[in-house]
């Protein structure tokens, strides 16, 4: 059920514990809610998620980038919550594909499909193209919108910071660890043939992952901004 005024409940959680509020993450996916906490770890207080307040609104991604989605995410949910947000948007580029499938890699496959229906889209896309043109990255933006006053151009201050994992595609999946395009991406310290980040335990994933070095650079951010 939606939370009738989600702007309360940030006020609660600050003004009742004498402390920061907590950083709400513009997700459903408890896969992300779970690698953000394992990776920024806050010691003030937990990250919530849209349905841990109750918020049942999805906003639109309208942006060409990762950037621009990451922001128009993490600005929507500010004003709605009454919280610092933090937003992820992240996907792949295939070098081969043209930096595609880009914004669109949840939805490669159609709006509702499943991490295997991408893989296997994308495997099919890649047919044939030997191990050497099959370079890859995963790419990922992390912003931060504050509520509050608006800043000089009509929008809520945000942070953004960048993080990506160069690798390439494998030529099939392999592994169940991580989510995602993880059981067909090899990271580029793996050679051709090598572990996909399927087959990565989470705390080595945590070191290259595109997650995780935008994380390490938010830290320092929230840390500057008193978080």
């Amino acid at each position: 059920m939606r939370a009738a005024r989600p702007e309360a409940a940030g006020t609660e959680h600050a003004a009742g514990a004498g402390r920061p509020p907590p950083i709400l993450v513009a997700t459903r996916s408890p896969h992300k809610l779970r690698e953000l906490r394992e990776l920024l770890r806050p010691a003030w207080a937990g990250l919530v998620d849209l349905d841990g307040l109750g918020i049942a609104d999805d906003v639109d991604e309208t942006g060409a980038t990762f950037r621009a989605n990451a922001a128009i995410k993490a600005r929507a949910y500010a004003r709605r919550s009454g919280l610092p947000t933090i937003a992820d948007d992240s996907g792949l580029e295939v070098d081969a594909l043209g930096g595609g499938p880009g914004v669109r890699t949840r939805r490669f496959a159609g709006e509702s499909a499943t991490d295997p229906e991408n893989n296997a889209k994308l495997l099919a896309a890649l047919a044939g193209v030997p191990a050497a043109e099959r370079g890859a990255r995963y790419v990922c933006v992390l912003a931060l919108a504050l509520p509050g006053p608006v800043g000089p151009r009509g929008g809520l201050p945000t942070v953004l910071v960048r993080g990506t994992c160069r690798g390439r595609i494998a030529l099939a999946p392999r592994g169940s660890g991580g989510f995602g395009y993880d059981p067909i991406f090899e990271p580029a310290a793996q050679p051709p043939g090598g572990r996909t980040l399927g087959e990565y335990t989470a705390a080595e994933k945590h070191a290259i992952s595109h997650r995780a070095r935008a994380a390490r650079r938010m830290v320092p951010r929230l840390a500057a901004l008193g978080f």
